[in-house]
């Protein structure tokens, strides 16, 4: 079914424990962070588990997977804590990923009607931080996971594009860190990174502490990205989506993905 136009107000988690909150900048692994590295793709619907076996063989180590947000696309019949843990057993790494509210000046037009509340967008980052957590708890994935915010290409930059993204995403990310999860951002290199890296770069505090960056038909790199200066977001925290809607064949099953390579936490999963 279509979600609301309008910002949700879900219900928000119970609150954390104080020995839940994480620090900005913090070691990851210290924190309790599980650090992967090695390829991972993702594709909009979690496939069944008879398709996660059949893939095993295929080089790739985890799989993004849609957890939540009002502006996520595509139904997830097979997601559900069963499977998250099924999935882990095989031994794959999970990438928990949330598609709330977009830029105002989104491109992509079926995403036009979950805009960022211009109005108090840090407030509406925080909310939409809350209710991801209420989504990871509910699929098995605790703390010290991440949760990657997934913010769609838009255009142009600017005060009226841009602002609202980044003051959405300290919101979002002060409340994850609360919560004791790791704030992750996704969005194209050309937009929403080249914001949150200015913002950087300019001294804004309380932004994602890992970025996954898409730029495609690029050669798979973590350290070369031009619009991330060499310090930051370093170590252990960059994903670079390379290249998107390829179809792959492994074990006879066939998907269409987006190719990534990590070197990031990835979910833990409750045993």
């Amino acid at each position: 079914p279509a979600a609301p136009a309008g910002p949700a107000a879900p219900a928000g988690p119970a609150a954390p424990a104080a020995s839940a909150s994480l620090k900005e900048g913090a070691d990851l692994t210290a924190s309790g962070a599980q650090v992967f590295q090695g390829r991972a793709f993702d594709t909009c619907t979690a496939p069944p588990l008879s398709t996660m076996a059949a893939w095993r063989s295929s080089g790739y180590g985890a799989v993004g997977v849609y957890v939540g947000g009002r502006a996520r696309a595509c139904h997830q019949q097979q997601l559900t804590r069963e499977w998250v843990r099924a999935v882990s057993d095989m031994g794959w790494r999970i990438i928990p990923v949330y598609v709330g509210s977009q830029s105002p000046c989104v491109t992509r037009e079926s995403k036009r009607p979950f805009p960022i509340d211009i109005a108090d967008p840090v407030s509406h980052g925080a909310e939409e931080a809350r209710d991801a957590v209420m989504q990871a708890r509910a699929l098995g994935i605790v703390e010290r996971s991440p949760v990657y915010l997934d913010m769609e290409a838009y255009a142009p930059r600017g005060p009226r594009c841009s602002e609202p993204v980044v003051s959405f995403t300290r919101g979002w990310s002060q409340e994850l860190r609360r919560y004791g999860y790791f704030p992750g951002f996704y969005s194209s290199a050309a937009s929403g990174i080249t914001d949150i890296a200015e913002a950087r770069r300019i001294g804004i505090r309380d932004l994602p502490e890992v970025v996954w960056y898409a730029r495609w038909n690029a050669r798979p790199a973590l350290a070369a990205e031009p619009v991330l200066a060499a310090g930051h977001w370093t170590p252990n925290r960059r994903l670079h989506q390379y290249e998107g809607n390829v179809k792959e064949t492994h074990g006879g099953r066939s998907m269409l993905i987006d190719r990534n390579v990590i070197d990031a936490p990835v979910a833990v999963v409750e045993r």
